[in-house]
């Protein structure tokens, strides 16, 4: 394999630990699995990876040398990531706590959206494309043989660990979410508490440096 090992060591334990942190990809996916189930939890935690290996694509690709040639193009990407998650935000808190009274008839709708939002929602994600576009690369050896493949060995570790982690608390919120069908003052709580906390990620986000 074309990788330093104590170099592919650090990078996966980097991975665990950055996906682990709270941040609007899992809350995002917990949403989903209270509000869908299990299936919308695991179809959220597919749209992010998705998007996660468009990032490294674009890491591979050399963006992190327009990023520092050009650094407006980040500051012009982070506060669109920011718009966007103030956007979800404000949406989940006007949801008000209601479930789909028939799921079978709603159920292919729901799924787009599931993946497709989880999707965006990485895509758009400054943190992440920071993390992909700046750290990822310190890994990579040209010397020890291709990059390409080298961040392609480096993006299935990452994916792979997305899919333990946050397909785990999307699984576990579906299993919950049955137990909040007859609660709506609790599940509206969810809501309203998870969508401010994307609006203030947006807000920081917005105005960091």
């Amino acid at each position: 394999m074309p990788l330093d090992p104590h170099l592919l060591a650090a990078f996966t334990v980097s991975t665990i630990v950055a996906t682990l942190a709270p941040g609007p990809d899992m809350l995002y996916v917990l949403s989903s699995g209270i509000r869908g189930g299990p299936r919308a939890g695991l179809l959220a935690t597919a749209g992010i990876a998705t998007s996660e290996a468009v990032h490294v694509l674009v890491a591979a690709a050399g963006l992190s040398a327009l990023f520092t040639a050009v650094p407006e193009a980040f500051t012009v990407l982070r506060v669109a990531g920011a718009v966007y998650l103030a956007y979800l935000g404000i949406q989940m808190i006007r949801q008000r706590g209601d479930l789909i009274v028939s799921p079978d008839a709603a159920a292919a709708v729901s799924d787009r959206r599931a993946y497709l939002t989880g999707f965006l929602t990485n895509l758009s994600n400054p943190k992440m494309i920071a993390f992909s576009v700046a750290f990822l690369p310190q890994f990579v050896n040209p010397a020890l043989g291709s990059v390409w493949v080298q961040f392609a060995v480096l993006g299935v570790i990452l994916i792979v660990t997305e899919f333990l982690i946050d397909g785990g608390v999307g699984v576990f919120a579906g299993r919950i979410g049955n137990w909040l069908q007859h609660r709506r003052t609790f599940r509206r709580w969810v809501d309203t508490a998870t969508g401010g906390i994307l609006i203030a990620l947006g807000i920081r986000l917005a105005v960091e440096q």
